[in-house]
């Protein structure tokens, strides 16, 4: 997947958050920073997610690095730590880290997985 592609997704979830009446922004060059940092970070009312995006065809991985990151950012910001994956021509599909296939120092998410234990962006924005 090229960057362009990832960026046009995280940014396609920016904004159907933002229809949702969430407000999210897209932090550029997450995964270039030496800091931790998310793709993205939404809120409502109280309620804040970090959530790190994925997209394409078929199976997507990230390495226990990507993880290690959105867990600790996620701790000192007091966020909800998310996946959220979009395979192409699908609706966008989210998942706790949890829930990940690991495999040696890699996680991953494929299209039956995120059908089995995903859940839509409804479902996510409605968590209680």
């Amino acid at each position: 997947m090229s960057k362009a592609k990832g960026s046009r997704t995280e940014r396609e979830l920016v904004h159907l958050l933002h229809q949702n009446n969430w407000a999210s922004i897209r932090i550029a060059g997450s995964g270039s920073s030496p800091l931790p940092s998310p793709d993205l970070i939404a809120g409502k009312a109280g309620r804040v997610l970090a959530i790190e995006c994925k997209s394409g065809k078929g199976k997507r991985y990230l390495d226990k690095g990507q993880i290690n990151e959105l867990k600790e950012f996620s701790d000192k910001f007091g966020a909800e730590p998310w996946i959220a994956v979009r395979f192409d021509g699908k609706e966008w599909s989210f998942l706790k880290i949890d829930e990940l296939k690991k495999s040696g120092n890699s996680f991953s998410v494929d299209i039956n997985l995120a059908k089995e234990k995903g859940i839509n962006l409804q479902q996510l924005l409605n968590l209680k």
